[in-house]
């Protein structure tokens, strides 16, 4: 964290991942996090949770020992296996003043945008919406509201120009500067060979020095590249 708020240099704010199974020690990380210099935390409900009763249970747990930090709710079922329901996310955006911003990974979850843009128009508390997931459906979201995308991939700047272009009503024009980028997308979004994929297209455009993941991560082999 501490490196990358230094390459940072107050420029953009910086959003710190600290989800964890321990409560203690994902608020633990937020508070460094932010006494370090981030703009905000961001985080997934834990893994196990069932019931709208226990996810709100689990948010209102971690946001009274928050004191006030400004957190991302991520929600990616996919990965944590917790659904929920957009009146459930409503609900919390009222319930906790704290919650700024919904990085949206549900997919498909076209709909859940429209309906929780929707809700602001019969006075739910507005909160931006970025989209994850590599931004494999980011035209569309745009058409349903989201703000932008804070998502990984090699070529930010092609995510950038979309946006752009959309925003200025040139919609075919963005879609053209998508297209041209969604091979290597759907390329770097492969279950399990994504990260190894976006590293090493990275440290060809010289971004990083090293594309290697951490073990137990995977290598590309010599056809992969």
């Amino acid at each position: 964290v501490r490196s990358v708020l230094k390459q940072a240099d107050g420029k953009i704010p910086v959003v710190v991942g600290v989800s964890n199974p321990g409560v203690d020690n994902l608020v633990n990380l937020a508070k460094r996090s932010m006494d370090a210099g981030a703009a905000g935390v961001m985080i997934a409900p834990t893994p196990g949770l069932k019931t709208d009763e226990q996810v709100y249970g689990y948010f209102e747990q971690v946001v009274s020992r928050l004191e006030g930090i400004p957190w991302v709710m991520q929600d990616y079922p996919q990965a944590t296996m917790v659904h929920m329901a957009p009146y459930l996310i409503t609900r919390m955006v009222h319930d906790f003043p704290g919650l700024v911003m919904f990085k949206h990974e549900d997919w498909p979850g076209l709909n859940k945008i429209t309906t929780l843009r929707e809700a602001e128009r019969h006075g739910t508390r507005r909160i931006s919406i970025l989209v994850g997931l590599g931004g494999l459906h980011f035209p569309q979201e745009l058409g349903r509201g989201v703000d932008g995308a804070m998502t990984g991939f090699a070529y930010p700047e092609a995510l950038v120009k979309t946006q752009q272009l959309y925003q200025a009503g040139k919609r075919e024009d963005a879609e053209d500067v998508f297209d041209a980028y969604l091979p290597l997308v759907r390329h770097e979004l492969q279950p399990g060979l994504g990260l190894a994929v976006r590293k090493y297209l990275l440290k060809k455009r010289g971004a990083i020095r090293w594309d290697r993941l951490r073990s137990p991560g995977p290598r590309l082999s010599v056809l992969d590249t």
